[in-house]
């Protein structure tokens, strides 16, 4: 610890992503990245924006992008924020949003970034355990909060709440704001965009990452009402006004365009995923129902760090979390069918 750091940094446990190895003919199933490359009209549409114009700043209100996702999802472009990534939009929730004098809710099985928030942000975090089958259990949510937030699906373990649970979550919390952090929601469940007109108290975060495939341009969103998106801004503005460069808002702008490219590359993951847990579950292990890009995965008579270690010797990566309740599991990324069948051949082999 340096003598230099303030008592705040020196308490802080930041979050630890997915590694990145630089490892020849490596299968990386590891984070969450989508095996199907961006649309081309988004490489087009970046391409675009290379030139002497890069000198300039970039629109700070990403009006076009912001106008193009308020069509796409049927609101005002007043109720469309956008920032670096989902994971900056979060940080300015926990900054703009949740309250202090009371505790964050948030599952004891999710995204570990909240906790870190909570952290940086000197809020008070509380986890609400998951049910027996992994599930957000909405009455567990009805107890004093500064703020309410989970992922839908839930990571790591992939299961999806219903909208009419969700829906309950928000009208037993009236006086707080309740976010739905949907990363994974186009890979099979329902959003709860469809919500926010109804609730003031509701705000929804997505990102491009995923089911875009632009982990590499850092894109993310939310959604609420105005008054929940003008305090994002108040952060944004006392933070950083230009959080999104000219190639970002380019490709994200067309990344929301071309649809059919979209649902193509969504549907061949979903596809993959199935098959995948086809193919688990033949080898003996239980997999949890995922609605995302990934699946949750355990077998009864192996140690899921024993596993990950072996596949690891296998040139496969997946992530394991050493946590109470999940130990065991393996976080495993659907990859293309290639990189699919190398990990179910590798199992066949180790269990």
């Amino acid at each position: 610890m340096s003598r230099f750091w303030s008592p705040l940094i020196a308490r802080l446990a930041p979050y630890v992503p997915g590694e990145q190895p630089k490892m020849a003919n490596l299968v990386k199933l590891n984070t969450n990245e989508n095996p199907f490359g961006p649309s081309p009209k988004v490489i087009e549409a970046i391409r675009g924006e290379v030139g002497d114009s890069l000198r300039l700043y970039p629109d700070p209100e990403s009006e076009q992008l912001r106008q193009t996702i308020s069509q796409y999802y049927g609101v005002t472009t007043a109720q469309v924020f956008v920032g670096n990534g989902s994971d900056e939009v979060l940080a300015h929730v926990f900054q703009a949003l949740f309250q202090p004098d009371s505790p964050v809710l948030f599952p004891d099985i999710t995204y570990s970034f909240y906790p870190v928030y909570c952290g940086l942000y000197g809020i008070e975090g509380k986890t609400v355990a998951l049910n027996d089958q992994y599930q957000i259990a909405p009455n567990d949510y009805v107890q004093p909060n500064g703020g309410i937030i989970f992922p839908n699906p839930n990571a790591p373990t992939g299961v999806a709440m219903e909208l009419a649970l969700i829906e309950q979550v928000v009208q037993a919390n009236p006086d707080s704001v309740v976010v739905v952090d949907e990363a994974y929601v186009d890979f099979g469940t329902e959003s709860a965009i469809t919500l926010v007109d109804h609730y003031p108290n509701l705000l929804i975060t997505q990102t491009l990452s995923k089911a875009r495939s632009l982990a590499g341009l850092r894109v993310g969103l939310a959604i609420g009402h105005r008054d929940l998106i003008e305090a994002l801004e108040r952060v944004k503005n006392s933070f950083n006004s230009y959080p999104l460069d000219k190639l970002a808002q380019a490709g994200a702008k067309a990344a929301f365009e071309d649809d059919e490219w979209f649902e193509h590359t969504r549907q061949a993951v979903i596809s993959e995923r199935d098959r995948m847990t086809g193919g688990l579950h033949n080898q003996g292990f239980e997999v949890l129902p995922s609605k995302a890009n990934f699946v949750f995965a355990r077998h009864p008579g192996h140690a899921g760090e024993t596993l990950a270690l072996a596949l690891r010797e296998r040139g496969i990566i997946v992530r394991h979390f050493q946590k109470p309740r999940i130990s065991d599991f393996l976080r495993i990324t659907v990859g293309t069918a290639a990189q699919n069948d190398a990990l179910l051949d590798a199992l066949v082999d180790i269990v």
